[in-house]
């Protein structure tokens, strides 16, 4: 993977169930922001100020706190841009009012608490976006706080110099974005190593000595179900017979179709079939889950042992299907899928991958199970699998139904 693409990731996409664990911080973080703005303001001023501001300051903290709740939650990950520019947009905004709220000779550095709020902004938002992001929104929110306190401090001399007073705003922020940067790089660099350590063998090796293996304990069972027993029977024959013959031509035929289908066998099936048994189904006739790449395939596999696993479902009633995300089979897959379960017929359950021309070149993963459960009991099983599931495949939709569970997602064909 090249520097640029390892600069992007974030420690939410190399570990969902550790930015998921680390969440409780961020909102406290994000609450005890909007109480000590709210306390400073009303309590801790050397100017009386604009009321007016000062409210809006704490609204702008609140918002801020706000776009992280709503970001952060690991049902709409990845955490996107959009929601840190915007983060960083109201932090920046809320230091501009909060020292217009006190404007005049405030011997407490022109409302002091933006600053550490600012700082705290940034981690805040550390497992979510690569160091790159972070270093640039601190910067900026550090150069905002630096120009503001400065100018103040300028306007209204005081006993400390102007250039100390804006260093001073602005080193909270620089250190703790320094330290947030520092966390999400080496953090990516490591995940990155592990990751090719892991999926140098867990892809190739894994696989392929696990389909031998299947392979291996099938042809025994044919040898120890039907061929022993058929020449133990003909060892005590004095002539073979036509019958025999026949047999013997059926016998043959199931070990070569066998054969045929361990040579067939995707990774998929294979892991489908190990946890699952016989009883799923899974219908796949292009073998389009080799296309899965390696990070992807882990996490399928594991929701796979997870789900049969589970002692609420029932494998008879898994149902996986995979198909090119082109027209033709596109409206094959929505016209058997409306004959064989009409919920899918909702208009509030549109797949927007089935109607982009430009992801023709994508494949559709459907996962049907039964599970014996509530949709809540579904979700309480499930969450966790989910949070995975939404940073590995962004288009992620689950439709969660008591006694159902239906999860649909797309992937690029590699």
């Amino acid at each position: 993977m090249s520097a640029t693409t390892e600069a992007r990731r974030t420690a939410q996409q190399y570990d969902p169930l550790g930015a998921m664990g680390s969440r409780p911080l961020a909102i406290g973080l994000g609450a005890a922001s909007i109480v000590w703005a709210l306390l400073v303001s009303v309590f801790d001023r050397d100017v009386v100020g604009s009321p007016t501001l000062s409210a809006l300051t704490v609204i702008l903290v609140a918002a801020s706190a706000a776009v992280v709740f709503t970001a952060s939650s690991p049902f709409r990950a990845p955490f996107p841009r959009w929601a840190f520019v915007a983060h960083v947009g109201l932090l920046g905004l809320a230091s501009v009012t909060s020292v217009a709220a006190q404007w005049g000779p405030d011997r407490s550095a022109l409302n002091d608490f933006m600053s550490l709020i600012t700082a705290t902004g940034i981690v805040m938002v550390a497992p979510y976006r690569p160091w790159t992001d972070l270093t640039i929104g601190g910067a900026l929110l550090a150069v905002v706080n630096a120009a503001t306190w400065g100018v103040g401090a300028a306007t209204f001399p005081h006993e400390i110099p102007v250039a100390v007073a804006a260093f001073l705003a602005a080193a909270p922020t620089l250190v703790l974005t320094a330290a947030s940067a520092v966390f999400a790089w080496t953090f990516a660099g490591l995940a990155e190593r592990v990751q090719i350590r892991a999926g140098s063998y867990s892809v190739e090796r894994a696989e392929r000595d696990g389909i031998a293996a299947s392979v291996q304990q099938d042809r025994s069972t044919i040898l120890a179900r039907d061929v022993a027993p058929f020449f133990a029977e003909l060892r005590t024959r004095e002539v073979i017979t036509d019958a025999d013959r026949e047999r013997a031509r059926l016998i043959a035929d199931g070990i070569r179709r066998a054969m045929v289908a361990d040579a067939d066998r995707t990774w998929f099936e294979q892991a489908v079939r190990v946890e699952g048994g016989e009883a799923p189904v899974v219908d796949d006739p292009d073998g389009l889950a080799a296309m899965l790449d390696a990070d992807q395939r882990s996490v399928v596999r594991t929701f796979l042992r997870a789900a049969f696993r589970a002692s609420t479902v029932d494998p008879a009633g898994f149902r996986a299907t995979l198909r090119r995300a082109d027209g033709q089979d596109d409206a094959a897959t929505r016209g058997d899928a409306a004959r064989t379960d009409p919920a899918r017929t909702d208009p509030a359950r549109t797949d927007t991958a089935r109607t982009d021309p430009a992801r023709d070149a994508r494949v559709l993963l459907e996962l049907d199970l039964a599970v014996a459960d509530s949709d809540i009991g579904i979700h309480r099983t499930f969450d966790p699998y989910f949070a995975v599931l939404r940073v590995t495949f962004p288009d992620l939709d689950v439709a969660v139904r008591p006694s159902s569970l239906a999860l649909r997602f797309s992937y690029d064909q590699h």
